[in-house]
């Protein structure tokens, strides 16, 4: 049958043409529809392989969060029904005026001509919401020693975080300019202005896009393994990570809970186990209460353990960069306790010494345990080592999505608390800076919260600070629905790290030591 072309004439907008394919016609970017859930639902084909001598299709769901991005049989699909094929590329149109070469005597360019390169880039996808009230800051991307090359050794990797907006001359492990992907990807999004900040609009964006940092322009990478068992639980992975090529025809990965490290069959896997003696993370342990601790550990000691567990951090986060060395980094590992030994929860890492005073390079709590609390425990324990510290601490940007709504749940919870517990002592706030203080937390970080909770007010060419009766309400709300479960909210237990010291470091200890 031939295909139909729903493209109106004159319309500018390209239709995609429809029609019925075969299994021998799907391609790539094809729009077939799936069996997902007991329904069919319109997918995109992104890759197509041959495993075990069958077809099997790489597929996003549309309008779906990335997270759900799957391999499927050919059975799963349904070709009674129309396909959706690839819209064809418009040819780029061949500009008719010849380049010219500027005279002698023509002004040589200003330093003005870089403005608009980079004056195109949007930082709001990729940093916390921004008004007039919140200072201008400028963020280089923390780049770890990798300096765009190529990533050769899968088992020598680390997770750093990269920042939208600020590309300098780096580039990526594709070799391809960071700045010009940016200006791209900013062209990709052209739109009209932002308007108000309008939380339930991000929140929808989120979902259907599953990061705050996806590149229109940039095909993201096929997820390569299909699932990992991780002591008692079968994990699904969300996205990519580099292990090495042998496993991507695995149908699980065996992971040892302790030592991280990954075995394609349960032969090596039981073989390991027998042999491995670890029962906790190989750092210090610097935090223990009734039912969690916190081990610190430095990637410069303990490089194959934290190489694993960045590797590990990948399959769920994929707005991270991978670099070669562990070594300029801290991490912090939450643990459960049970009679066999330590469970890895979650874990942040720090750099040694962040030029912007981040608290946080990348934070992950593992899928099995998410849902329970141990996020803001994460979260209220970096800024209890950054109290310690003297500092005030913020995460580096940009954070996932899951991330972002964490923090702006944990901000918000402690800014109210705080303004309750100062208006119970008759001693209010009386600037943004007294709250970054009391919580370790930056001015920006700080004002976010505030126009996020509609908190701010501008009266007699000031801004104050109202406690709002919603605002307050809704606390309540949350803590009343937290004793109706019967849980006590878990806190850090700031008097345990009493004995807790900032580690320093010497100049070789904080860089490369190949």
């Amino acid at each position: 049958m031939v295909a139909r072309n729903d493209a109106h004439e004159g319309s500018d907008e390209v239709k995609a043409d429809r029609g019925y394919a075969t299994l021998a016609t799907l391609t790539i970017g094809t729009k077939p529809m799936v069996l997902k859930d007991e329904g069919l639902r319109r997918a995109e084909i992104l890759s197509i392989q041959t495993r075990k001598g069958r077809p099997t299709y790489y597929v996003h769901y549309v309008e779906f969060n990335k997270r759900l991005d799957e391999w499927v049989s050919a059975d799963r699909i349904d070709l009674s029904q129309e396909v959706e094929w690839p819209v064809p590329e418009k040819p780029e149109a061949k500009s008719k005026q010849k380049t010219t070469v500027p005279k002698a005597e023509d002004k040589a360019p200003t330093r003005s001509h870089k403005r608009p390169r980079s004056s195109t880039l949007n930082r709001q996808d990729s940093d916390t919401p921004r008004d007039g009230l919140s200072a201008k800051t400028s963020r280089r991307p923390s780049f770890t020693g990798g300096k765009g090359k190529e990533n050769l050794d899968p088992s020598a990797l680390v997770v750093a975080t990269e920042e939208i907006g600020e590309g300098g001359d780096d580039e990526d492990e594709d070799g391809q300019n960071i700045l010009d992907v940016q200006v791209a990807a900013a062209k990709a999004k052209a739109g009209p202005s932002h308007g108000p900040y309008d939380p339930q609009a991000e929140l929808d964006r989120l979902r259907v896009g599953g990061s705050m940092t996806q590149n229109q322009t940039e095909i993201s990478r096929v997820r390569n393994l299909e699932r990992v068992q991780m002591g008692t639980w079968e994990i699904e992975p969300w996205y990519f990570s580099p292990y090495p090529a042998e496993f991507t025809d695995s149908d699980i990965v065996y992971i040892c809970e302790t030592c991280l490290s990954y075995h394609g069959t349960p032969t090596q896997f039981r073989r390991h186990r027998s042999k491995c003696t670890l029962l906790h993370p190989p750092g210090n342990e610097i935090y223990r209460d009734d039912t969690i601790s916190f081990f610190e550990i430095d990637g410069r000691r303990q490089r194959t353990w934290c190489r694993n567990l960045c590797l590990l951090s990948k399959l769920f986060l994929d707005h991270k960069t991978l670099y070669y060395d562990v070594d300029p980094f801290l991490f912090y590992c939450m643990t459960i306790r049970s009679a066999r030994g330590h469970h890895l929860v979650g874990y942040f890492s720090k750099e040694k010494e962040s030029a912007e005073s981040y608290n946080v390079a990348c934070i992950l709590t593992l899928p099995q345990h998410q849902r329970k609390g141990y996020g803001k425990l994460l979260i209220q324990f970096s800024y209890e080592l950054s109290k310690i510290e003297g500092k005030l601490g913020s995460p580096e940007k940009p954070l996932s999505d899951l991330g972002l709504l964490g923090y702006r749940a944990y901000w918000a919870e402690n800014i109210v608390d705080l303004l309750l517990e100062r208006e119970a002592e008759g001693t209010p706030i009386v600037s943004v800076e007294d709250i970054g203080q009391s919580l370790a937390m930056t001015t920006n970080d700080v004002l976010h919260t505030l126009q996020n909770l509609n908190l701010l007010r501008y009266s007699q060419k000031n801004h104050v600070i109202v406690l709002t009766e919603a605002v307050v309400e809704q606390r309540e709300q949350q803590k009343a629905k937290l004793a109706a479960t019967g849980k006590v909210a878990r806190r850090i237990e700031g008097e345990k790290l009493v004995g807790w010291r900032p580690p320093v470091f010497t100049v070789g200890s904080r860089t490369w030591n190949w």
